[in-house]
């Protein structure tokens, strides 16, 4: 919910990025927790801690709400906040007091704390505004489809797609109309992690 509101009020400061006909549509840039951004450790992700050839200090441990973890021998470590290979050359470094070169891979295994980037988000004049998980290979249609479709009171060329770039919010123009009962494709975008998809309603 939080990470909604941030995007809705951003949109109230970009603009709508141009598409034509078929031969013309601008292709949305890709989002940046796709392309951009390293993954942080995060309070809530659930993290295995490997020491090759030390299983009994092999461990996995959640990330506490004080961002702290614990290892064996070296007690409370900070893991929130840093990335995998980060916390892990810490860790080494603090192992190497006690045992000779040691070797240590960090792995997060539910990353609890950035959920929301994992999912997409359909809202206005559909039958169920919902978020659901992203999957692979997703497009528009088939989030408004999975949302239970429109609204007889739908606008549905004016439907808009957020989503969150390394240059800001972009905002592209759907034709949903066209891509329903036409089978113009044109605008049926592959969706992204974190995309959000608004279907206005007509004004009468």
């Amino acid at each position: 919910m939080r990470y909604f509101i941030l995007v809705a009020m951003a949109l109230f400061t970009v603009g709508c990025a141009s598409t034509g006909g078929s031969g013309s549509v601008t292709q949305p840039e890709d989002a940046v927790n796709v392309t951009g951004e390293v993954y942080k450790i995060g309070e809530g992700d659930a993290l295995s801690i490997s020491v090759w050839r030390n299983p009994e200090l092999t461990v996995a441990v959640p990330v506490r709400p004080d961002g702290m973890i614990s290892v064996p021998l070296i007690g409370d470590i900070k893991a929130a906040g840093n990335e995998p290979e980060v916390l892990a050359d810490k860790i080494r470094n603090e192992l190497a007091n006690y045992i000779k070169n040691p070797q240590v891979t960090v792995v997060v295994t539910s990353a609890i704390s950035s959920e929301f980037l994992y999912r997409v988000r359909v809202t206005g004049a559909v039958t169920s505004p919902s978020s659901v998980p992203f999957s692979k290979g997703m497009t528009v249609m088939d989030l408004v489809l999975v949302t239970g479709g429109l609204t007889e009171f739908a606008k549905a060329n004016d439907t808009k797609l957020y989503r969150n770039t390394a240059n800001g919010i972009k905002v592209y123009t759907i034709k949903l109309q066209d891509i329903l009962e036409k089978g113009d494709i044109a605008t049926n975008f592959k969706l992204q992690p974190g995309d959000i998809v608004t279907v206005p309603e007509k004004l009468f």
